[in-house]
C-alpha cells in the first residue's frame, strides 16, 4: 500500500516541505532507507544522515533547522518521534485490517458475533461464545464455550482460550498464549501418589491488556485469576491459578507467579523473576531481573537478588562480595601479623 507525503502530514497534523506527491510503501530506519521508503529524525546523533539518506520521506521536528541540502522530502511536526509512533500505529492497524470469515472452520449454532468479525482458517468458536466489535481471529484459535470477548480485540494465531473466560474491550493476545488451562492443583495421599483437585474457576481480563507470545494464565481452582486493567506482559510468563495482578503493571519474560499472589497497580516486575504463592505485593513495586521473591512486599519497594533484599542494600552487598576475594586475603595477612606477634 502507498502513501504520498501529503497523506501522511494529513494524518500527522504536519507541513510537507518538498514534494507533496513523493510516495512511499515501507518504512525503514533513517541510516538504511531506500527509494519508496519512510523514515524519521528524532535522536541529534543521527542527523548527519538526514543529508545522506536515501528515503523518500522523513519526519522531524518543526523546530530543526537545516544546514545544507537534503534529497528527502520533509514532513515537519511537533514531535517526531511521537508522530512516527502514531504512524506505525496506523499503519499496524492497516495492516492488520483484515475481514471476514475464512473456512474451514467451526462455529456454534449458540456463538454470537458481529458483522466486522475476521475470522481465520481452522478456528473454532465453542457454544454460547459472545464477541463484540472489531474482533479479529487468526488462523488456529481455540475458544471454548461461554467464553465472552470484549470490543476492538484481536487474537493472533494459534491462541488457546479455555472455557469460561472473560476478556475485555482492547486487548492483543499474541501467538501461543494459553488462557484458562487448568492451575498447578494436585493433593498428595498416604501413598505418595497426587490427585488431581478440580480447577472449576476462570480467568477474567479486563480492558487494554496486552499479553506477549506464549504466555499462560491459568483458571482459578474456585474463583477468577483477574489481570486488571492496562497490565501488559511479555512473551513466555507463567501465571497460576488465582493469582491476581493489579492496573497498569508491566512484567518482563519468562517470570513466574505461583498460585494466589496478589500484585498491586503500577508495578514493574523484571525477566525471570520467581514469585512465591500466597504473598501481596503492594503498589509501585519495582523487582530487578532475576529476583526472587518469598515474602510480602509493601507498596514502592525496589528489590533485587534471590531471595531479595532491597536494591541500594543489593548493590551495597555486591560490590563487598566481588571484592571477597581480596578482603580474605587482606584478613589472612592480618591473622598471620597478629599470630607472629
Amino acid at each position: 500500500m502507498k502513501f504520498t507525503a501529503a497523506q501522511i502530514a494529513e494524518i500527522l497534523e504536519g507541513k510537507v516541505v518538498g514534494n507533496p506527491e513523493e510516495e512511499v510503501s515501507e518504512l525503514a530506519k533513517i541510516e538504511e532507507g531506500s527509494k519508496g521508503s519512510l523514515t524519521f529524525l528524532s535522536n541529534p546523533k543521527y542527523t548527519s544522515f538526514l543529508y545522506t539518506t536515501n528515503a523518500s520521506v522523513t519526519i522531524i521536528d518543526e523546530e530543526f533547522e537545516l544546514d545544507q541540502k537534503v534529497s528527502t522530502t520533509l514532513i515537519k511536526v511537533k514531535d517526531a518521534y511521537k508522530a512516527f509512533s502514531t504512524l506505525l500505529e496506523y499503519y499496524n492497524q492497516v495492516k492488520l485490517n483484515k475481514s471476514g470469515i475464512e473456512q474451514p472452520n467451526h462455529i456454534s449454532k449458540s456463538a454470537e458475533y458481529q458483522d466486522d468479525l475476521y475470522l481465520g482458517a481452522f478456528s473454532y468458536l465453542g457454544d454460547n461464545v459472545k464477541l463484540g466489535k472489531n474482533v479479529k481471529i487468526y488462523p488456529n484459535v481455540y475458544i471454548g464455550d461461554n467464553v465472552k470477548i470484549g470490543d476492538n480485540v484481536t487474537v493472533f494465531a494459534g491462541v488457546k482460550i479455555y472455557s469460561e473466560s472473560l476478556i475485555g474491550n482492547n486487548c492483543t493476545i499474541h501467538s501461543g498464549v494459553v488462557i484458562g488451562a487448568d492451575g498447578f492443583g494436585f493433593s498428595p495421599d498416604d501413598s505418595g501418589k497426587y490427585a488431581k483437585v478440580p480447577q472449576i474457576g476462570n480467568v477474567i481480563i479486563e480492558d487494554h491488556v496486552d499479553i506477549g507470545a506464549s504466555t499462560t494464565i491459568d483458571r482459578a481452582t474456585l474463583g477468577s485469576t483477574i489481570i486488571r486493567t492496562g497490565v501488559k506482559l511479555d512473551n513466555h510468563i507463567q501465571i497460576a491459578h488465582n493469582v491476581e495482578i493489579g492496573e497498569h503493571t508491566a512484567i518482563a519474560a519468562q517470570t513466574g507467579i505461583a498460585g494466589s499472589t496478589k500484585i498491586g497497580k503500577n508495578c514493574l516486575i523484571g525477566g525471570q523473576v520467581g514469585i512465591a504463592g500466597h504473598l501481596t505485593i503492594g503498589n509501585r513495586v519495582k523487582i530487578q531481573a532475576q529476583s526472587g521473591i518469598g515474602r510480602d512486599i509493601k507498596d514502592d519497594e525496589m528489590l533485587q537478588g534471590s531471595p531479595a533484599i532491597g536494591y541500594s542494600n543489593y548493590n551495597k552487598s555486591y560490590i563487598h562480595f566481588k571484592n571477597l576475594p581480596e578482603t580474605m586475603n587482606k584478613i589472612h595477612q592480618l591473622e598471620k601479623k597478629i599470630n607472629n606477634g
